[in-house]
């Protein structure tokens, strides 16, 4: 049996440190605190949990359709790579905005790229795991969404 990599969990069987972590990235994003320490202090977890659970809780927003989501990749410096990923994303009919992508260092490259999610945009879920296994990818995740 495939290991599922993503889950729906009601908020009240989450333990109250990632909903912490919830709060605190929502303090850092909204400005109104300026350091992670601030965030950490005001919903009273420690730093090493934040930095523990930051990339991997990211609240579900039930109409994610019309939405904007920024990914961050890191992905092996391959000719034609590049295409492969844009293509996945044009193949389940979401917007690409914006791209940035670092000069490569040692052979690897990391890249940002913000789509919007139309209503006839695929299961983001299913989108986010066929480029991540894809040949050369080393890891994908969720920076935000809007």
């Amino acid at each position: 049996m495939e290991e599922e990599k993503y889950f729906i969990v009601k908020k009240k069987a989450l333990p109250e440190v990632l909903l912490k972590v919830v709060e605190a990235k929502r303090l850092l994003d909204s400005e109104r605190v300026m350091t992670i320490q601030e965030a950490t202090e005001a919903v009273d977890i420690s730093r090493s949990s934040f930095y523990k659970y930051k990339d991997d809780i990211v609240p579900f927003h039930e109409n994610n359709r019309g939405k904007t989501i920024t990914f961050m990749m890191q992905m092996d410096d391959i000719p034609g790579l590049l295409s492969v990923v844009l293509n996945q994303i044009a193949k389940n009919k979401a917007n690409i905005l914006t791209i940035h992508q670092t000069i490569p260092i040692g052979g690897i490259a990391s890249l940002t790229l913000g789509i919007e999610i139309l209503p006839e945009t695929a299961e983001v879920a299913q989108m986010m795991d066929t480029i991540e296994s894809l040949d050369g990818v080393h890891y994908l995740k969720i920076l935000g969404r809007e």
